[in-house]
């Protein structure tokens, strides 16, 4: 019996075996790839301007950041209004124009603060269009119990080539500079978006509503979210996961490994520890098969907090690298049931809006808590502070499954719904389900008439 229950590990790989999602894994890895370069090649290409300094870099990527959070709405639209795959490669093409772009201007040595600024911005637009498009595609291309291990490998490979990347991005500057470093970078966009038009395009399911406006589309999307207590409940719940994670382990980690750990180093470990964790929990979660999802997601988010205790202390590095390969594969975890939640439970020709919304109101006030981390931990110390944070995590994990719809979600047999095709399934009173005799056409109006007498 325990033979065979390992042996469900190489099954789940059996997906790789059709060759889109094999192709679109790559793609992803090999866009990531470069995603990982070009943080340390901007940042030695910035402080190498005539003037350049920290302040510089920061601006350019908070550029980059909010043109991200603001655009990444406009990918989920357009996702659902388009083909999937033709988004992607329209987002990749524009990525790598904006790269070699960025790239020409450090090789010719012409750049400055407010080219480089705006490109930055042009560069996070693409990626916020490219984003719901790659989250809500893997219903289209796999069977529905495929599903959860499919979306396992999506992270492996993003992981993956963000790992690799990490590794390269240090030799790339170091033997040829950041401008040739920075145009590798805009070559795997380009290479991703030649890689995502070889595939066998998936059949594009048109609009429920044709002639709609993008706003009115947006708007729907925004009632899709909103209709479901379940899914707003998660979302609101990460956001202030990834305020209080972001703020104290990213900001208040590296005070600690500095002040008592031993530096750099150390904190590097600690980095590493994490990056294996990331991928030993794409195993995990292909083995995972939660009947409830959203009780385990809620109990993977209390595990964010291990390193965050373990630095406050400090304990020793080992048990704090320990504690952060664990929490990276429960944040794996967490993610990949998250996304085949959705996938199953949401409407197909909603999915990519209501999984941008979901992106932005999980990551949109991450800067606040980088911003705060700072000034709290001068105020009240740093170990408190972490302390505090790790605590308020675990408090908010339980918090949230004190909600029927969040405790009563379940995972979608197969049985119940045609292969590739979400639909909500009945296990709450907040979880809608459309009549079977209904024609297609019908479904949303059922929908908005069990969600007003749900009300």
């Amino acid at each position: 019996m325990h033979f065979d229950r390992w042996r469900a590990v190489p099954r789940n790989l059996s997906v790789l075996r059709d060759r889109t999602v094999a192709t679109l894994l790559a793609a992803r890895s090999i866009s990531l790839l470069g995603n990982a370069i070009a943080p340390v090649a901007l940042a030695f290409a910035v402080l190498a301007m005539p003037g350049g300094s920290a302040t510089d870099l920061g601006l350019i990527l908070a550029a980059r950041t909010v043109t991200q959070v603001a655009f990444v709405l406009l990918g989920g639209v357009l996702a659902d209004r388009l083909p999937k795959y033709r988004v992607m490669v329209g987002s990749d093409i524009a990525a790598a124009i904006m790269q070699a772009g960025v790239a020409s201007l450090v090789i010719l040595g012409h750049a400055n603060l407010p080219a480089l600024a705006v490109l930055a911005a042009l560069n996070g637009a693409a990626a916020a269009v490219f984003e719901p498009a790659s989250r809500s595609i893997m219903p289209q291309l796999v069977p529905a119990d495929a599903l959860q291990s499919a979306n396992a490998l999506l992270k492996f490979s993003m992981r993956g080539g963000s790992i690799i990347g990490a590794a390269l991005a240090g030799l790339l500057v170091a033997a040829f500079g950041p401008g040739p470093a920075l145009a590798v970078d805009a070559g795997t966009f380009l290479v991703s978006a030649l890689v995502l038009m070889s595939i066998r395009a998936p059949r594009h399911t048109a609009p429920s509503a044709p002639g709609r406006t993008m706003l009115a589309q947006l708007i729907e999307g925004w009632r899709e979210f909103t209709a479901r207590q379940w899914v707003w409940a998660m979302v609101g719940q990460l956001a202030f996961v990834n305020i209080l994670l972001a703020g104290s382990f990213y900001v208040l980690g590296p005070v600690v490994a500095e002040q008592s750990l031993g530096g750099a180093p150390a904190w590097s470990a600690i980095l590493t520890a994490q990056a294996v964790g990331f991928v030993a929990g794409t195993f995990v979660a292909m083995r995972i098969r939660p009947r409830y999802p959203l009780r385990v997601a809620a109990l993977m988010t209390a595990c964010f907090s291990l390193s965050l205790f373990l630095l406050a202390g400090p304990a020793p590095l080992v048990l704090i690298a320990a504690a952060a390969f664990v929490a990276a594969i429960c944040i794996d975890v967490f993610e990949v049931t998250i996304d085949t939640t959705l996938q199953q439970h949401i409407p197909k020709e909603s999915l990519s809006r209501v999984m941008s919304y979901e992106a932005l109101g999980s990551f949109a006030f991450v800067p606040l808590g980088m911003a705060a981390a700072g000034p709290v931990a001068e105020a009240v110390g740093v170990g408190p502070t972490l302390a505090v944070a790790g605590a308020l995590i675990v408090l908010s994990a339980f918090a949230i499954l004190l909600l029927p719809s969040v405790r009563n979600i379940r995972s979608v047999p197969t049985s119940d719904r045609a292969e590739g095709s979400p639909e909500p399934t009945v296990s709450n009173e907040t979880t809608l389900a459309p009549d079977p005799a209904a024609s297609p056409d019908d479904v949303p109006a059922a929908r908005d008439a069990e969600l007003r007498e749900s009300r």
